[in-house]
C-alpha cells in the first residue's frame, strides 16, 4: 500500500475515533441530514417515475388529433371531414374516435365510455377498468345499469375487466360498441367526437397540422408532442408544489450548516490546539474534518435516497401520493416502475453534500491556521 493510501486510511480510522467520542451530536445531524434527502429524493424520484409512465402510455397516441370548434368550445366532427383529409399526402391512416364522459350518481365519480378503433366490443356488454370494477363490485358475467341523459335506462352486461398493468389510464374506463354509444348519448349518424391521424414521416407532422388548420379552419390540430409537454408541465407543478412544502425542512437545513460554519465548539477548537502542539500539520487537520463530513453527508445521503428508493418503488409514496397523483373518486392503483435520472441524482448530491462540507471545512480552516495556545485558551 502507498504511503498517501496509509495515510488516509489512518486519518480516517482517527476521524471514526472522533465521532464516536461525540456519538449524540454526530448521529442527531446524521438523522437531521437524512431526513431532508429523504424527502427531497421522495418528491424527485415519484415525479420522475409519473413522468415516464406518462411518456410511455403517450407514445402510443396518435400523432395528430383534430377536433373541431365552435365558439371556442369542441364540437363534434360532422360527416364528410374524414373524407376531404384521408387523401391528404404525408397522412398514412385516418379514423374517427367515439368517447365520452358520463357522471354516475350512485359513486359520485366520471367515467370514459370509449369505443375502440377496432370495434370489437359486442353490442349490450362493457369492458370496464380495474378500479371502476373495484368501486361497483363488478367482475366478469355481472350486470351494471346506467341512465343515460336522455332518461332511458340501459343495462350492460360485464364481458371483462381490463388488465391491472393498465390501470394508470384505464381505472375509469368503459369500452363499449360504437352501436351502444351512439344509442346511450344520442349521437347523430355518421359523427365523431375527434380524429385521430397517423403520419409517415414523423418530420412532416408540423406540417401536416398547418396544412389542416388551412383546410378545416373551425378545427384544432393537437399534435402528441404537445401533449407530452402538457403532462410534462403538470408533473413539473405539482413538484415544485411538493418541493415548496418542504421549503421549512430546506430551510433547517440551511440554518443548520450556517451555525456549524460559523464556529466550533470548546471541545473543536481544543482537540485541534493539542493536534497541533504534538506535530499535526494544517493541511493534516483539515483532511481529518474533510473526512469527518465526508463521511456524515455521504452516509447521510445514501441512507435517505435508499430510504426514498424503497418509499417510492416498494411503498408507493404514501407521503407524497395525494399532492404529486392527485385525488379522484375511482383511483387508481399501479405500481411505478423504477426509473432513475442521473442528473437529478447529482443535482440532489451537489445541492446537498457540497454545501455541508463546505460548512464544515470553513471553520475548521479558521482554527488550524491559528497558534495551538490560541486555540486552546478560547
Amino acid at each position: 500500500m502507498s504511503p498517501w493510501f496509509e495515510k488516509q486510511r489512518h486519518l480516517i480510522d482517527f476521524t471514526l475515533a472522533s465521532l464516536a467520542r461525540r456519538k449524540g451530536r454526530h448521529l442527531g445531524l446524521l438523522v437531521v441530514f437524512a431526513l431532508l434527502v429523504f424527502a427531497l429524493a421522495s418528491a424527485m424520484l415519484f415525479a420522475h417515475a409519473l413522468r415516464h409512465e406518462a411518456q410511455q402510455i403517450l407514445d402510443g397516441a396518435p400523432e395528430i388529433v383534430l377536433q373541431k370548434l365552435v365558439a371556442g368550445r369542441h364540437d363534434l366532427i360532422p360527416p364528410g371531414t374524414i373524407e376531404r383529409i384521408s387523401g391528404m399526402r404525408g397522412v398514412q391512416q385516418v379514423h374517427g374516435r367515439l368517447w365520452g364522459y358520463y357522471y354516475d350518481p350512485v359513486v359520485k365519480a366520471n367515467y370514459t365510455f370509449l369505443v375502440p378503433p377496432d370495434n370489437s366490443i359486442q353490442p349490450g356488454t362493457l369492458v370496464i377498468g380495474p378500479a371502476l370494477a373495484r368501486q361497483r363490485g363488478l367482475a366478469p358475467g355481472t350486470g351494471i345499469s346506467l341512465r343515460s341523459y336522455s332518461g332511458a335506462l340501459y343495462s350492460f352486461a360485464i364481458a371483462a375487466v381490463l388488465p391491472q398493468a393498465s390501470e394508470l389510464a384505464s381505472a375509469d374506463l368503459l369500452l363499449v360498441s360504437e352501436a351502444d354509444f351512439r344509442a346511450f348519448f344520442s349521437y347523430p349518424a355518421d359523427h365523431y367526437t375527434d380524429i385521430a391521424l397517423s403520419v409517415a414521416n414523423p418530420a412532416e407532422v408540423r406540417n401536416i397540422a398547418n396544412k389542416l388548420a388551412k383546410l378545416l379552419p373551425d378545427s384544432r390540430p393537437i399534435l402528441r408532442e404537445e401533449i407530452q409537454r402538457t403532462y410534462a408541465s403538470i408533473f413539473d407543478w405539482r413538484e415544485g408544489i411538493m418541493l415548496a412544502l418542504l421549503s421549512a425542512a430546506i430551510l433547517a437545513f440551511a440554518i443548520l450548516a450556517w451555525d456549524k460554519a460559523s464556529g466550533l465548539s470548546a471541545d473543536e477548537k481544543r482537540e485541534i490546539g493539542i493536534l497541533k502542539a504534538i506535530g499535526w500539520e494544517t493541511g493534516d487537520i483539515i483532511k481529518m474534518k474533510f473526512w469527518e463530513g465526508a463521511l456524515i453527508s455521504l452516509i447521510a445521503f445514501l441512507v435517505g435516497f435508499i430510504a426514498a428508493y424503497v418509499h417510492v418503488f416498494h411503498f408507493g409514496a404514501p407521503l407524497f401520493e395525494p399532492v404529486l397523483k392527485g385525488w379522484s373518486v375511482l383511483y387508481p392503483r399501479f405500481v411505478l416502475t423504477p426509473v432513475i435520472d442521473g442528473l437529478q441524482v447529482a443535482t440532489l448530491f451537489f445541492f446537498t453534500v457540497f454545501p455541508f462540507l463546505a460548512a464544515t471545512l470553513v471553520p475548521i480552516w479558521r482554527a488550524a491556521v491559528t497558534d495551538p495556545d490560541a486555540v486552546m485558551r478560547t
